[in-house]
């Protein structure tokens, strides 16, 4: 076969054959096929769309471009989630330790942040010790013992949607939900899984903006992912404002610890979690349906197994095994520490959470080019919702930053994000159902 002809075809709209699309990833992976090359496919591919069987072909092919793990000897299903991506959205970090208490084993392979939405493994990176690159043979063992391990993606599990993002992230082509939804299935085909279950995000913290584009890739990313032989489902949440009430790497850890421990639980935060973990074990055949799946998530965190578990993951991986009980010892802190309020009195009506997300990055929490290093103690915490009442006894925000010029910096952007009305008014309006569909 020759790339040429095959860029030729797909740029014609015509359907390319599994055989054509396992050449070119196979020579996407090798490097036996030029990057402009693959930049011109891909381009291709974005103009012209991809077919179901081809979206399936294209999948499969990046999954069984590296190592594929193998979880059968384990006592429970393995199961999983993913988020397209949010402010605030620190649900992993709570949903995987949960899961393990209720008999599933979670093998959470995740990813950094992506442009104004926050990630995973940067968050757990705050964590003294925490190895978010751990071998095969700890990763292994961690999720053994533990029930879960949250990790970041090894050099050998579908290596070619690293390359593949790489020329996409610098052609213009990010945006193809033919190739998002190959991005995202490959690695988590690859990681050997039994169910899958998919927050699709929607809103103005949200990639996608409309639920209608979230419901697009929704499907895909469902209809893909069965047609390659994994259980799967996708609930569609609102991002229109942050998830958490904090927004950065190590505020949202503490978060986090509060809200496995009790102290502290927001309540959008806590009902998607759950509804979350409710979904994947009754597809991964833990629990007899949704609501019974619910209750299992509802009592893993009530009962402390969950906290215990995310601290013997932490633990188990490098981290310190008192972190639960000295969270703030061990997290790094910023220097400044300012509440900022709003210029008036009012009811929070709406809310730029992607504003909110590039205003975190700004103050160093997040990266501008792939070379940047986070300060991981930088962020936003004690966000006010919508729907809030705020006075100056009740901030918009508190800021973390490293010095005051970055802090008034921030203020000035939390503000902006923020729209007040009068808290008896009209305009304040219906809030956003936190779930709007779910797709199988």
């Amino acid at each position: 076969m020759l790339p040429q002809e095959i860029i030729r075809k797909k740029r014609d709209g015509e359907e390319l054959s599994p055989e054509e699309i396992r050449f070119m990833i196979a020579g996407l992976t090798d490097e036996s096929i030029s990057e402009g090359q693959i930049a011109a496919w891909a381009m291709a591919v974005f103009y012209q769309g991809m077919e179901l069987d081809e979206r399936v072909a294209l999948t499969e092919a990046m999954r069984d471009s590296g190592t594929m793990l193998d979880w059968s000897d384990m006592p429970g299903p393995a199961l999983d989630k993913h988020s397209s991506g949010g402010v605030g959205d620190n649900v992993s970090l709570m949903l995987a330790p949960a899961m393990a208490a209720c008999g599933a084993v979670v093998p959470m392979i995740s990813g950094r942040g992506l442009g104004h939405t926050g990630g995973t493994l940067d968050k757990l990176d705050s964590i003294p010790g925490y190895q978010t690159q751990p071998d095969a043979a700890l990763f292994r063992k961690v999720v053994a013992e533990v029930g879960c391990a949250v990790i970041g993606q090894t050099n050998d599990l579908a290596p070619a949607d690293r390359r593949l993002y790489g020329i996409r992230d610098v052609t213009a082509t990010v945006e193809s939900i033919d190739l998002i939804t190959a991005s995202i299935l490959s690695k988590k085909l690859a990681a050997g899984l039994n169910a899958l279950v998919l927050d699709v995000k929607t809103g103005s913290g949200a990639f996608m903006a409309t639920v209608e584009d979230a419901e697009d890739l929704a499907s895909s990313l469902v209809s893909v992912s069965k047609g390659a032989g994994l259980p799967t489902s996708a609930l569609i949440t609102d991002m229109n404002e942050p998830l958490a009430s904090a927004a950065g790497n190590a505020v949202e850890v503490r978060n986090a610890v509060d809200f496995l421990t009790g102290a502290h639980r927001d309540a959008r935060l806590y009902d998607v979690t759950v509804s979350l973990g409710g979904e994947l074990l009754a597809l991964g055949g833990l629990a007899e349906s949704f609501q019974a799946g619910c209750d299992l998530m509802i009592g893993a965190f009530a009962s402390g197994q969950a906290a215990e578990n995310f601290g013997r993951m932490v633990a188990a991986l490098g981290g310190p095994v008192d972190f639960m009980d000295l969270a703030d010892r061990y997290l790094p802190e910023a220097p400044v520490a300012l509440n900022v309020f709003a210029e008036d009195d009012g009811a929070v009506a709406a809310i730029d959470t992607r504003a909110l997300g590039i205003a975190v990055i700004e103050l160093g929490g997040g990266r501008v080019t792939a070379a940047d290093t986070i300060d991981h103690a930088v962020g936003l915490s004690k966000l006010a919702g919508i729907g809030a009442n705020l006075d100056q006894s009740r901030p918009l925000a508190r800021i973390h930053a490293r010095d005051n010029p970055a802090a008034e910096r921030a203020a000035d952007a939390v503000r902006a994000a923020y729209r007040l009305v009068d808290p008896g008014g009209e305009d304040l309006g219906e809030a956003a159902p936190l779930l709007y569909a779910r797709v199988s």
